[in-house]
């Protein structure tokens, strides 16, 4: 089966296209091309991961009408023409999201070749919505996708794809657990809060933190391990100087396997993946949508997983330090809380997400054209 999938822009996009790619290439024995921008993460991560690259040059269509979106849009018809003989060579596409999936979508429309697309917010991105009238089959994290998109298309709740180290942590907690005690210089007699704010972290979050100390500094039975965003590490560097609670401040967390095997409890933003991380690890979560982000699909997102009764929610306009405080607090003094929503987490998860949508390509395949 030769596959290829395009997709990317962020990281967000690429991590899960990867772990797919995985598991077509274990279960499948699937042959697999990448297409992707030239300016994203994908031109390093993927042939980081062993994998072949073409990079087309695309850019991302602003909102408004402008000469930049002019500009975007030329430059999607003329990397599909570029990448339609690479396509019309595939058995299946997969659109993996973000603006450069956009070409090879166009692309799977001309030759008609298969078309599986991968929506992992709750509110689909505009490509989505667009090649959703000729795919196959869409993938969904949230449940509420559904209704956004047209009817008739078969939709599958697979979940977000997350890496394997990642979905292994409820079965390897302990002994990762231990590993991280070491690497980030923890104690592992302390229960401990995560504050993530994705891979170029949070501003926002890490100010409040900052300001909510004072009403922490009781808390010697806790810890706080802080993922800033290289950007912003030496900013928040002097919080490890807080006598209680302990501080620990990294810029970026390489194996974010050992964070969530000692998570006690996460704050963080409401990206797909980060929740998929959260959810599929048990992690109780009080999530902070980041406000700006496209058609508020990150409120969509939390609002979703708090339903399920795996997290509380705070939109960042409420968001002050006596009410962070005051909610890490209560969920810290609270065992049985947060027992129920570890156990609504897991619930909700789709730890397996990879193989489920390598699953639904590999359907798609065998369907022809």
């Amino acid at each position: 089966m030769n596959v290829v999938i395009a997709g990317g822009g962020t990281a967000g996009h690429v991590f899960p296209a990867l772990a797919v790619a995985d598991a077509l290439r274990e279960a499948h024995g699937a042959s697999l091309t990448f297409l992707g921008s030239a300016a994203g993460p994908e031109a390093r991560l993927v042939p980081e991961a062993g994998y072949a690259f073409t990079a087309l040059s695309v850019a991302s269509a602003q909102r408004r009408i402008s000469l930049g979106a002019i500009r975007a849009v030329r430059l999607t018809f003329a990397a599909s023409r570029a990448c339609r003989p690479v396509v019309a060579r595939a058995d299946v596409v997969l659109g993996a999201g973000g603006y450069a999936s956009a070409p090879a979508a166009l692309a799977a429309r001309r030759t008609r070749t298969p078309l599986v697309l991968l929506s992992p917010d709750s509110v689909p991105g505009a490509v989505t919505r667009i090649a959703a009238r000729w795919a196959n089959a869409i993938a969904t994290t949230f449940e509420a996708t559904r209704a956004r998109l047209p009817a008739g298309v078969r939709v599958e709740r697979t979940g977000n794809p997350i890496r394997s180290a990642i979905a292994s942590v409820p079965e390897r907690r302990a002994e990762l657990a231990k590993e991280a005690v070491g690497a980030f210089e923890l104690d592992e007699a302390r229960r401990t809060v995560l504050v993530l704010g994705g891979s170029q972290g949070a501003l926002r979050l890490d100010q409040v933190l900052r300001d909510a100390l004072p009403r922490l500094a009781a808390r010697d039975d806790v810890q706080i391990l802080v993922s800033t965003g290289p950007a912003h590490e030496a900013a928040f560097r002097d919080l490890e100087a807080t006598p209680t609670p302990t501080i620990r401040v990294v810029g970026a967390i390489e194996r974010m396997e050992l964070a969530l095997a000692i998570g006690d409890l996460a704050v963080a933003r409401a990206g797909a993946g980060q929740i998929a991380e959260l959810t599929a690890c048990g992690i109780p979560s009080i999530l902070v949508p980041y406000p700006h982000a496209t058609e508020h699909h990150q409120d969509a997102n939390a609002r979703e997983v708090e339903r399920a009764g795996a997290a509380v929610v705070i939109p960042e306009a409420s968001l002050t330090a006596d009410g962070l405080a005051a909610r890490i607090m209560d969920l810290m003094d609270d065992e049985g809380a947060r027992a129920a929503m570890s156990e609504a987490a897991l619930t909700w998860s789709r730890p397996d997400a990879a193989a489920r949508v390598a699953d639904l390509v590999a359907a798609a395949s065998r369907e022809g054209r």
